[in-house]
């Protein structure tokens, strides 16, 4: 015969059939005790002085995810080892899924999200789930984990970090964490290596260019007149992040012409990739009315004493960024437009961006 330890640290639970909906009693108290139960060998399943059937059908949910932190020696084994490896051994695998692992979904590529929604209440209760959870998926073939936690569960990742969890991506509300559980190279995706930002060139009808002084600048670059820029916003498009930056530095209003250029840098921001994408606006008004908690000054510029600012002649990118912008005017340059089309890959709308040279295009002439 073999032993094998279960955790009562609800004992009152236990003895009571009213123990459904989530509850998560505080877990590791001094009322915790253990329920030894005697197990057959292999050949003769998984029987129990005390069925542990029996001992858990009341608990489902009140004492789920309540194994005791000190059995975590024995949930790193093979858990059909512990039941015996035949059909008792998938009743206690069942068992113990019901009760201990964490809510999650599974993915498209043998991994899990953690349930952000579903998670423990204390500390004590997160860290015997999340042990037992890990060797329930070790145990099952999965292979990533994704654990989403809320600002206001944020005690909860020294535990996780200390499980062996990696920081993946931060945002206002939330931290996400990963691990990785074979044995072998991660194959999940990296966090975003990329920020997006845009410029607005806009040019009216006498040849005068919108500009902006920052309040805010790089070393050298203070007096600089330069095209509004910005950053594009999340699930926003790049002409429409060219034209709200416009309009919130300037006061004035645009439609999307064209890209006409795009620049990649690299190690830029906390060591991100940085994408900036030109865009020639057209202008629909021209009163200019400054953002004043980030632009000093705007005003409409003359092109050619735009060009002319030793800024723009020493610096060979912003030199080659012009020269293309006024050949576009002179339309011996085409630039690319913005499509809206759908895939069937994914099911959804997305906007390409691509040259047009057709003699009904007004906005390329180019050959």
């Amino acid at each position: 015969m073999e032993s094998c330890s279960l955790v009562d640290s609800a004992v009152a639970t236990l003895s009571s059939s009213t123990a459904g909906g989530r509850g998560r009693g505080r877990a590791g108290s001094s009322g915790t005790r253990f329920l030894n139960c005697s197990s057959s060998s292999k050949e003769h399943g998984v029987s129990a002085s005390c069925s542990i059937g029996k001992m858990l059908s009341g608990v489902k949910s009140a004492a789920r995810r309540k194994l005791f932190r000190s059995e975590h020696e024995w949930l790193d084994g093979s858990w059909s080892e512990l039941a015996g490896g035949d059909a008792g051994s998938s009743h206690w695998w069942t068992t113990l899924e019901n009760n201990f692992v964490l809510e999650a979904s599974e993915d498209q590529y043998g991994g899990v999200l953690v349930d952000a929604d579903r998670l423990p209440s204390d500390q004590a209760a997160f860290a015997r789930s999340l042990a037992a959870s890990l060797s329930y998926w070790k145990s099952v073939g999965k292979k990533g984990v994704w654990l989403k936690l809320p600002v206001d569960r944020s005690e909860f990742v020294p535990i996780a970090v200390k499980e062996g969890f990696k920081y993946h991506h931060a945002e206002e509300a939330y931290l996400m964490l990963t691990y990785w559980i074979p044995e072998e190279p991660s194959l999940l995706p990296a966090n975003a290596s990329h920020q997006v930002g845009v410029g607005g060139f806009v040019i009216n009808d006498q040849m005068e260019v919108l500009v902006v002084q920052e309040k805010y600048h790089g070393l050298g670059l203070g007096g600089v007149w330069k095209i509004p820029t910005g950053f594009i916003q999340a699930s926003e498009e790049i002409y429409t992040g060219a034209i709200r930056e416009v309009k919130e530095e300037t006061g004035v209003d645009t439609e999307f012409v064209d890209v006409v250029a795009f620049r990649h840098a690299h190690n830029v921001a906390f060591q991100k990739s940085d994408l900036f994408f030109m865009c020639m606006l057209r202008p629909v008004s021209n009163a200019i009315k400054i953002d004043e908690t980030e632009i000093q000054a705007a005003k409409w510029m003359p092109l050619e004493e735009l060009v002319k600012q030793p800024f723009i002649q020493e610096d060979h990118m912003f030199q080659k960024i012009m020269d293309i912008c006024i050949q576009r005017l002179r339309k011996c340059y085409c630039g690319l437009t913005a499509h809206n089309l759908v895939s069937k890959f994914d099911g959804r709308a997305s906007t390409l961006y691509y040259n047009v040279d057709e003699p009904e295009d007004v906005n390329c002439d180019a050959a």
